[in-house]
C-alpha cells in the first residue's frame, strides 16, 4: 500500500513534469523535436502566398488557387479532397466562410480535373451542421458542383489529447478521423478573417483544430437523444489562454491544411467570431504554406503579429514561414490592401500568455 508521502511525492512529481513540458512553450525555447517533420511545408512553396482583390469573391479565390495549379494538382493526387469551410454559428453569415468561397474553390478543382474527389465537410462551432448548410446556400452550390455535404459529427472519431491549463493535464478529445487523415486526405481551409474572443485573430489554422473536435450525442429531450448538442470544442481551449494557445501549437502537428483558402472580401472585426461587424476589405489569401497564409493574413487586418500566440509558437517550431521579409507575395502588394481590424473589446485579458505564470 502507498504510503502518503509516496502519493504526495509522485502528485509533485507529475505536477513538476509537465509544468516544465508546458513552461518550454508557454516561456522557454522550442526543442526541435516539437517540429514534426511533416508539418514542414516543401522548399517549392515554402513562404509563399498568393494574395488576389476584386469585386468577384469567388473570382478571387480561383485565381488565388490557380497561382499554386500545378503543385496543388500533385499534392492532391489520388486523395480526397475536404473542403472545411468555417461555420462557428449557424445562423450568421457574417461569421462563416461564404458559399460563393466555395465556388471558387470547386470551380479551380473542376478546372484542374479533381471535382470528382471532393467533399464539403464541417462540424459547426454551435449548432446543427446541416442547419448551417442550409442557411448559407451551401446546399445549392454542392448540387451545382455534384459534390457532397459532411457533417462532421455524423462521422468516425479518433482520440487526441489537449492540455487543461486547470489542471496541468491531457485530457481526450473526440476530433474528425476525416480531418486527422493528412495521407488519404487533402484539406483545404476555406476560413475567413476575423477578430477573435481569445486568440486576437482566426484564420485558417484555427478552422481545422477546433473544427475537427466534434459534437457527441447530447442530453435527453422528450423521448429520444438530441445529436450534435455535447460539443468536444471547448476541450482544445484549455481553460484560458495559456491553454488555447498551447493547444493550437500542439494540436497543429496533427491538424492542419494542406491548403489555406483565407477569404476577406467581408472580413470581420471587433467581438469576433460570431458577433463582430464587416470589414469591406475585398480580398483573398492562399497558400500552400498555411503559416505564412495566416501571417499574410494578419498583416493585412493590420494587426501586431506579435500578439497571436499559437501562430508565434507554430513559427518558433519552423511550421511554416512567418517572417515577412521571407515571404514572397504573388500578385498583390499587401501594402495596399492593409485595414486596421478593431480588436475584441476583451483583447488585453488574450495577451496574458505573453506574460506566462512562474510554474514550480
Amino acid at each position: 500500500m502507498d504510503c502518503c508521502c509516496c502519493r504526495s511525492d509522485r502528485r509533485q512529481f507529475l505536477k513538476t513534469s509537465l509544468a516544465g513540458g508546458v513552461a518550454a512553450v508557454l516561456g522557454g525555447s522550442f526543442p526541435r523535436v516539437m517540429r514534426a517533420a511533416d508539418a514542414v511545408v516543401s522548399d517549392e512553396v515554402r513562404g509563399k502566398v498568393a494574395l488576389t482583390a476584386g469585386d468577384d469573391r469567388a473570382d478571387n479565390v480561383f485565381q488565388g488557387m490557380a497561382r499554386f495549379r500545378d503543385q496543388i494538382l500533385r499534392e492532391i493526387g489520388d486523395r480526397r479532397i475536404v473542403v472545411k469551410p468555417n461555420n462557428v454559428l449557424v445562423d450568421k453569415p457574417l461569421a462563416a466562410t461564404d458559399a460563393k468561397c466555395l465556388e471558387g474553390i470547386l470551380e479551380f478543382l473542376k478546372s484542374i480535373g479533381k471535382l470528382k474527389q471532393a467533399v464539403i465537410a464541417e462540424s459547426a462551432g454551435a449548432g446543427p451542421t446541416e442547419e448551417g448548410f442550409s442557411n448559407y446556400g451551401y446546399y445549392a452550390v454542392a448540387k451545382k458542383y455534384g459534390v457532397d455535404l459532411i457533417d462532421l459529427d455524423t462521422q468516425p472519431t479518433k482520440v487526441v489529447y489537449a492540455f487543461d491549463q486547470a489542471d496541468f493535464a491531457p485530457h481526450p478529445v473526440k476530433v474528425s478521423e476525416m480531418l486527422l487523415d493528412r495521407e488519404q486526405n487533402y484539406i483545404i481551409s476555406a476560413a475567413k478573417l476575423k477578430t477573435h474572443d481569445q486568440v486576437v485573430a482566426t484564420l485558417s489554422l484555427k478552422n481545422i483544430v477546433v473544427g475537427a473536435p466534434v459534437k457527441d450525442i447530447g442530453f435527453r429531450f422528450g423521448k429520444g437523444r438530441v445529436p450534435g448538442t455535447v460539443s468536444q470544442k471547448p476541450i482544445t481551449h484549455g481553460s484560458g489562454t495559456y491553454g488555447i494557445n498551447y493547444n493550437m501549437f500542439a494540436l497543429a502537428q496533427k491538424l492542419r491544411p494542406h491548403l489555406a483558402v483565407n477569404d476577406g472580401y467581408e472580413g470581420m472585426e471587433g467581438n469576433g467570431p460570431g458577433w463582430g461587424d464587416p470589414v469591406d476589405h475585398r480580398v483573398c489569401v492562399v497558400s500552400p504554406d498555411w503559416l505564412a497564409a495566416d501571417r499574410v493574413s494578419v498583416e493585412l487586418m493590420g494587426i501586431d503579429f506579435a500578439q497571436i500566440g499559437y501562430l508565434n509558437y507554430c513559427a518558433r517550431a519552423e511550421m511554416g514561414e512567418a517572417d515577412m521579409a521571407k515571404i514572397e507575395i504573388l500578385g498583390e502588394p499587401v501594402e495596399r490592401h492593409v485595414r486596421k481590424y478593431r480588436l475584441h473589446d476583451k483583447v488585453e485579458q488574450q495577451l496574458k500568455w505573453m506574460n506566462p505564470p512562474k510554474l514550480g
